[in-house]
């Protein structure tokens, strides 16, 4: 099957995919406890005029399966209604689209950083299997599987921002500071366009115990799985046969070894990359980060429908379209994988 077929194939098949998670995501919004509409009326005596009209403009009075169908539309044609509860009257489109571009550039950042440092440090750990550096490059892979993410975070921020003041500990730039006019969305490319060049360097400075806490985090497990696919690899007949031929080891690693065991580590990679985008929550808690992590966890708290079904709209396209782009990648690594 050609890869244009596959990848139709595949979007056809997130079809599914996609509305059992809406589906799922409806009835549960239903069952939880509150109310949404009580949640968007000010605080005090509830006027029962006001209360039922509001209801009956969001659809509230009207059968189940019509409320299910209306949802269902509203998200596919982007009318993702406003938020009642988090930021009152804002749009929800608006209100995703200021704390998406955060996530995301955490996210590229520290998968960049992991990917990169991961598949190094396996590669080094298989190739010098049971040896010191191979023990040491495990130790850490075993602590940076077993500690919890808001820990590291917290052991990063009281080292290197309170005992020894290098980084700043909270938030993504220095309160004094103004945004840069709104273009993008992204803060460091709207800083650009506008000028404000020091914007950029201040706005990397605060990501960098952020992205430092989930590299390592994420970087535990890439060279855990990197590690193992290259100790497969090594064991293959074609290996040996490229050192028999008398192939330098440092080819027989890096042209014949590395590139193959590269499959299963893309996997992870890829699921690794999705979880960052769709929030990394306890990340953005402990360092103040008002990402789309932490707005998830609001719309639950303060029962935003609204908010909540367009965050898990947007986290499972982005999820089944990762695990798309994950696939496509095996077959340009791999000639052999053909679908």
């Amino acid at each position: 099957m050609s890869m244009i077929k596959f990848i139709i194939r595949r979007m056809i098949a997130m079809i599914p995919v996609l509305f059992g998670t809406l589906t799922l995501v409806f009835v549960l919004s239903r069952l939880m406890p509150g109310d949404p509409i009580l949640a968007y009326l000010p605080e005090g005596k509830v006027d029962v005029a006001l209360y039922n009209q509001m209801r009956h403009e969001l659809g509230f009075d009207q059968p189940i399966i019509v409320q299910y169908f209306r949802y269902l539309g509203d998200l596919f044609v982007g009318n993702w209604g406003f938020s009642v509860s988090i930021n009152r009257g804002q749009s929800v489109w608006s209100l995703i689209m200021q704390r998406l571009p955060r996530t995301v550039d955490i996210a590229i950042f520290s998968m960049l950083i992991a990917g990169f440092l991961g598949i190094k440090t396996g590669v080094v750990s298989a190739v010098n299997r049971n040896k010191p550096k191979d023990t040491i490059l495990r130790g850490l892979a075993l602590i940076g599987v077993a500690i919890p993410v808001f820990f590291m975070g917290m052991i990063l921020q009281f080292t290197v921002g309170y005992l020894v003041p290098i980084f700043p500990t909270t938030g993504f730039k220095t309160y004094s500071y103004p945004n840069p006019e709104l273009v993008t969305g992204f803060r460091m490319i709207d800083a650009f366009l506008s000028g404000e060049f020091y914007m950029i360097g201040d706005y990397l400075y605060h990501l960098v115990l952020p992205v430092v806490c989930l590299s390592f985090i994420i970087l535990a497990g890439i060279t855990r799985q990197s590690r193992s696919s290259m100790l497969e690899v090594l064991e293959q007949d074609y290996v040996r046969t490229a050192r028999a031929k008398g192939c330098k080891e440092k080819d027989v690693i890096n042209t014949h070894a590395r590139k193959n065991s590269l499959i299963p580590t893309i996997t992870v990679i890829g699921l690794s990359f999705a979880g960052l985008l769709s929030g990394a929550v306890l990340t953005e808690t402990t360092f103040g980060l008002v990402g789309v992590g932490e707005l998830l966890i609001a719309s639950i708290r303060d029962v935003d429908y609204w908010v909540m079904n367009a965050l898990v709209f947007v986290i499972t396209i982005l999820f089944v379209s990762i695990n798309l782009v994950t696939d496509v990648i095996y077959a340009m690594l791999d000639p052999r994988i053909v679908y």
